[in-house]
């Protein structure tokens, strides 16, 4: 005697049922599953203030600083380097500070004042630091410029304001405007051209000290 007579079912009935199955799954087919709650993006409205100008914005949620100021609001002055916060080609000033815009959504700068580097100078009138990167030869193919000036920009307001440094020996002490300083500062924006010797005297030209 089958075992499975003793629950009430064959084999023979199983397999019947195991093909009926499948035919119905195969019939179903992949054009009437339910789409994935993953295939639409959700979106939320968010407004920033980019070079002066305001900007109210409906973005996919997971839309980086970088790709809003790139892909939405056409100022592609801002870089896409690594895309990893490690070349610092896509930093930008964000209400005073400097940021890796690659690392950030825009749903996180819901009001702030955003800095790239078309706010910084125009062709006609450039912005100090702009003019001495060109003074000193601060750039060789110019991809990471950009991100270049605009935290060379924001270092010298970190030093100004006191703002400590992992090469001072004195945390407490103000910062000083050096060579080996700047350096440091400037360690996270990687110029693969290695124009760093001509940044640094343009920094130093800006503020007011040389090399």
């Amino acid at each position: 005697m089958d075992s499975s007579d003793a629950f009430g079912f064959s084999r023979r009935g199983v397999l019947i049922g195991g093909s009926a199955a499948s035919a119905v799954l195969v019939h179903v087919g992949p054009a009437q599953a339910a789409p994935a709650r993953g295939d639409v993006p959700v979106t939320m409205p968010v407004s920033l203030e980019v070079n002066g100008t305001r900007h109210d914005l409906q973005l996919d949620t997971r839309t980086t600083l970088l790709d809003a100021l790139r892909e939405h609001l056409r100022l592609t002055g801002t870089k896409k380097g690594c895309d990893h916060g490690q070349c610092g080609a896509c930093t930008v000033i964000v209400n005073g500070e400097r940021i890796n815009s690659c690392l950030s959504l825009a749903l996180q700068h819901q009001g702030d004042k955003v800095t790239t580097i078309e706010g910084l100078g125009t062709p006609e009138k450039l912005h100090p630091m702009q003019a001495a990167f060109i003074e000193h030869d601060g750039f060789q193919c110019g991809y990471c410029t950009p991100g270049q000036i605009c935290s060379a920009v924001a270092v010298l307001g970190e030093i100004k304001r006191g703002v400590p440094s992992h090469v001072q020996e004195d945390i407490v002490a103000a910062p000083a405007l050096s060579n080996h300083e700047l350096r440091e500062r400037m360690s996270g924006n990687i110029c693969r051209c290695g124009a760093y010797s001509n940044i640094m005297e343009a920094m130093l030209q800006v503020g007011g000290t040389s090399a």
